[in-house]
């Protein structure tokens, strides 16, 4: 098939290159010029694990290609992806669609012969038929472009397997047995006949999907992290309480991991867009469970900053402080929300002198946090350290030989906010652990 993916950051650049994959061929469209420049030459303009692989594999054999014309876009295929993002407003934490809306303004009038346009971006219910309306009056085919909505359930640095191999799939038109669905079906082929879960419903409830799915995710996050503040003020260890819950099928282990709680691009905007859009319907009872795990997920992270004043005897002033991660989770370069970066602001606003390491985040954090310092190698991040805070929980920190660090710091002491250091380890080399959530 010939199909287009319009707007190509990390949902739309991962899918145009998975779907070449798939056999397909595809343009991708994005208004960003550099952006085009950097994908057409096989690259990503941000880390995702395997996706550069994709992109020149593809990019190489004419497969897949990018282009900033919508023009070219709309002539090229009669099924259209669209996923631009939508962030929160500014000053609210309702969706902003204005980026959705303008891109189906913009690809609209070149649809001149029956086409299908698929967002997939994530969205408040009720978008689809504003999409239709705008389609209905710029499009010059009219009624004959159907709208589609095929949520994405995205994990970042797992979001190309998450493409090719997902847990289901999710269709959702305005009727039944639509030409869309036929075509989306024949997009799909590869994954549906390997035996994925294919799910067809209607408009709201596809809209509803990936929302409701990532208040679920976050519900579950806090609700651990809810646990590890009564484990900490019992004396009980809430990893060990989590291995004990996971084990039961209804809970499940996966989403179980207590730490420091959510962040990046997806969980916090789309917990915050669902509740908002909850109370925009009068249904804001009904989600105050989300406002609570809302409420325990910001809660982690000042917890982190109040045992930076205990471990440095509550004043931080004049303190060097270290923090492993930059990133709002490893395996990736994006800082948005993220926890680690948030606490490490918080220290420096008060007094500390904080020092970051990240394997992959450090140019978007310099750009976003000049006033914090630097340095690449990990290991010399903690000389003349008072604190390490090990943030994010990327596998080559847990790797490193504590006893290679001990004599280098001002005082031997860390805090895992993630769960993953060798506390033993780290206490036989000299250190002076403390973990989140455990004794």
């Amino acid at each position: 098939m010939k199909l287009t993916v319009i707007g190509c950051g990390y949902l739309g650049a991962t899918h145009a290159a998975c779907m070449a994959e798939l056999g397909h061929e595809v343009l991708g469209m994005d208004s960003d010029i550099d952006k085009v420049h950097t994908l057409n030459s096989g690259r990503a303009p941000f880390f995702e694990r395997d996706l550069d692989g994709l992109l020149a594999k593809h990019t190489a054999s004419g497969r897949l290609r990018f282009t900033a014309s919508y023009g070219e876009a709309a002539d090229f295929a009669d099924l259209h992806f669209i996923g631009v993002g939508t962030p929160n407003q500014p000053g609210t934490d309702a969706y902003d669609l204005t980026h959705l809306f303008d891109a189906v303004r913009r690809l609209a009038p070149g649809l001149t012969t029956p086409a299908v346009v698929a967002v997939k971006s994530t969205v408040p219910v009720g978008t689809a038929p504003r999409v239709a309306d705008i389609l209905r009056e710029y499009a010059p085919a009219g009624d004959l472009v159907e709208v589609a909505w095929n949520p994405e359930f995205l994990r970042e640095s797992f979001a190309v397997d998450d493409t090719l191999r997902p847990d289901r799939l999710v269709l959702g038109f305005n009727t039944t047995h639509s030409w869309a669905e036929a075509l989306l079906r024949q997009a799909f082929e590869k994954i549906i006949e390997s035996g994925t879960p294919t799910i067809v419903t209607d408009w709201a409830t596809a809209e509803l999907a990936k929302g409701a799915a990532n208040s679920f995710l976050g519900t579950k996050i806090s609700f651990i992290n809810a646990m590890a503040e009564v484990c900490e003020a019992s004396g009980a260890n809430v990893a060990e309480l989590a291995d004990i819950l996971g084990h039961d099928h209804r809970i499940g282990r996966h989403g179980m991991r207590p730490g420091l709680g959510f962040g990046g691009g997806c969980l916090p905007k789309d917990l915050a867009g669902f509740i908002t859009r909850a109370d925009e319907l009068d249904a804001g009872q009904a989600v105050g469970i989300l406002r609570e795990a809302a409420a325990v997920n910001a809660r982690r992270r000042q917890r982190v900053v109040d045992l930076a004043h205990e471990e440095l005897e509550g004043d931080l002033r004049g303190k060097r402080i270290t923090v492993w991660g930059a990133a709002f989770k490893p395996e990736t370069d994006d800082i948005r929300d993220s926890p680690a970066l948030a606490v490490a602001q918080a220290l420096h606003d008060l007094g500390a002198t904080v020092t970051v390491t990240d394997p992959k985040a450090l140019d978007n954090a310099r750009k976003l946090h000049p006033e914090l310092d630097y340095v690449e190698d990990p290991i010399a991040a903690v000389d003349d350290a008072d604190l390490l805070l090990h943030l994010t929980e990327w596998h080559h920190f847990t790797t490193i030989d504590p006893e290679r660090l001990a004599t280098r710091t001002t005082t031997p002491k860390v805090i895992d906010a993630r769960g993953t250091l060798d506390t033993d380890q780290w206490r036989e080399a000299g250190w002076m652990p403390r973990t989140l959530g455990r004794p």
